[in-house]
């Protein structure tokens, strides 16, 4: 599997989280605890999957510290370590039982809960990273509460990094998970690529084709399937090639994302998967008028940097 560089565009959005993340530490309840009563200590609320963040232009997030976070504590459903930035840790703090009011005072009344995908295109890449790992983590304890095993309550232990069942007769450990998905551009070796709609998207938007990896396949065999599956058409083994990957925490994914060759045919369209699906020239795309016409995907999607590098000669 060869790779391919990256985009001119820069790093990939909500890559490149510089936290040491403590594994070492995690299981040491003495620690966590000193930790949490740690002055130096940040915490990271999140409220429904929404990130605390400035209300600047260009939105930050909004931390908690000391006495301002006491409140914070007290009311969350889970308390997650993140890890250590230059010694100083950094937890986040799950607030999403609460109203909106609620969780606003519990803050502070400072800065807002803002949905990712809205203010990540403007953060700074690291600050986007950080943001997309609390909301991972806090997603993944809200939607495993139970076992899958017996059905039995869990609870969190390792500072968050785990869940253990509280049934005596079973103490099944879960760990955080996250979907391993395939998106791929696929074009002809030449001037045209292949993109299309789904019916949630925006006016005019297509994109690259995607899907999740399925049980007893490799990644380059789950990308000829879903082309397959979604367009019609086959795409050798040897002409995909890997290009970067990148955290999806809306709501757990880890999109790994690859070029695909193959020639020119016609295609058809799954309409169970797509709205429409078509051949593009790489003119077309370089001069779309980004309105409800015709656009390309949202600035901080990894689609949009496959789309990027292939129009750049990247691929």
């Amino acid at each position: 599997m060869e790779s391919v560089p990256t985009s001119p565009s820069g790093p990939i959005p909500y890559t490149g989280c510089s936290l040491d993340r403590a594994a070492p530490w995690r299981s040491d309840p003495a620690w966590v605890a000193a930790r949490l009563l740690d002055r130096q200590t940040r915490f990271v609320p999140v409220w429904n999957n929404r990130n605390l963040v400035t209300d600047a232009q260009r939105p930050r997030p909004r931390f908690l510290m000391g006495e301002q976070a006491s409140l914070a504590l007290e009311l969350a459903d889970e308390v997650v370590l993140l890890g250590l930035e230059d010694g100083a840790a950094l937890f986040a703090v799950d607030l999403s039982p609460l109203e909106g009011e609620e969780a606003h005072q519990a803050v502070g009344g400072e800065g807002s809960f803002r949905d990712l995908r809205e203010v990540g295109p403007n953060m700074a890449q690291g600050d986007g990273a950080l943001m997309a790992y609390a909301r991972a983590l806090v997603h993944w304890h809200g939607r495993h509460q139970y076992c899958p095993r017996c059905g039995q309550p869990s609870e969190s232990k390792d500072a968050g990094f785990a869940r253990i069942c509280r049934g005596r007769a079973c103490g099944t450990t879960q760990f955080p998970r996250t979907d391993p998905a395939v998106i791929m551009l696929v074009h002809d070796g030449g001037e045209h690529c292949v993109l299309g709609r789904h019916a949630r998207f925006p006016p005019g938007m297509h994109s690259t084709l995607a899907g999740f990896v399925e049980p007893g396949e490799c990644l380059e065999e789950a990308v000829a399937r879903e082309v397959k599956e979604e367009v019609g058409i086959t795409v050798p083994l040897d002409g995909i090639r890997y290009f970067a990957s990148q955290p999806w925490p809306f709501p757990a994914s880890l999109m790994l994302g690859f070029h695909a060759a193959c020639d020119c045919l016609p295609l058809t369209v799954d309409e169970a998967e797509l709205v429409t699906a078509r051949w593009f020239h790489r003119d077309e795309l370089l001069n779309a008028p980004e309105d409800e016409t015709l656009s390309l995907p949202r600035s901080d999607s990894i689609a949009r940097r496959l789309i990027e590098a292939w129009l750049h000669g990247a691929a």
